[in-house]
């Protein structure tokens, strides 16, 4: 069975929580078994968030450190915080201008040529989902953000996804 242990990392506002369901939402349209948990800062806008996905069969979803397969970080800040929890050989998808670890991309910058800030979070899962980072496919992705986004803000989001999808890391 496949198995993987995901971190999203962000802060309060960017969307960690939404792109952890869309993540989620695509293991439980595959039927397979997902944890998920958010650990930090939920409480306060500009606050750090951490939230795990852990997708096949695991007893808890906490992630312990070194264990990460791949690494979400939607603020490149938190790299220093959080890129202890992801295995030697763990990906990363970083929300970022600046060379450094990981496939990086602009993703504030996108989604604010797009009219809406939040929207990174979508732009850096197209990214994650290209360079393959993921256990999951552009269409299922697609599935989930129409099942799990708001009427009025499906296209927007599918087109920050197509967008990251789209982009060269």
């Amino acid at each position: 069975m496949m198995k993987q242990q995901i971190i999203v990392s962000g802060i309060g506002g960017q969307g960690v929580l939404f792109l952890t369901r869309v993540i989620a939402q695509v293991a439980v349209n595959r039927q397979l078994p997902v944890l998920t948990a958010e650990t930090h800062g939920m409480a306060q806008r500009g606050g750090t968030v951490l939230s795990t996905i852990k997708v096949g069969d695991f007893a808890s979803p906490l992630i312990r450190t070194g264990q990460a397969d791949t690494g979400l970080l939607l603020w490149e800040a938190n790299l220093e915080v959080h890129q202890g929890l992801l295995k030697t050989n763990g990906r990363l998808a970083v929300n970022a201008t600046a060379p450094g670890p990981g496939e990086r991309i602009d993703a504030s910058g996108i989604a604010r040529d797009l009219g809406s800030a939040v929207l990174a979070n979508l732009v850096l899962l197209g990214l994650a989902v290209k360079q393959g980072i993921l256990f999951c496919s552009a269409e299922e992705c697609e599935t989930a953000i129409r099942q799990l986004a708001p009427a009025k803000f499906v296209e927007q989001n599918l087109t920050a996804f197509q967008r990251g999808l789209s982009q060269q890391a």
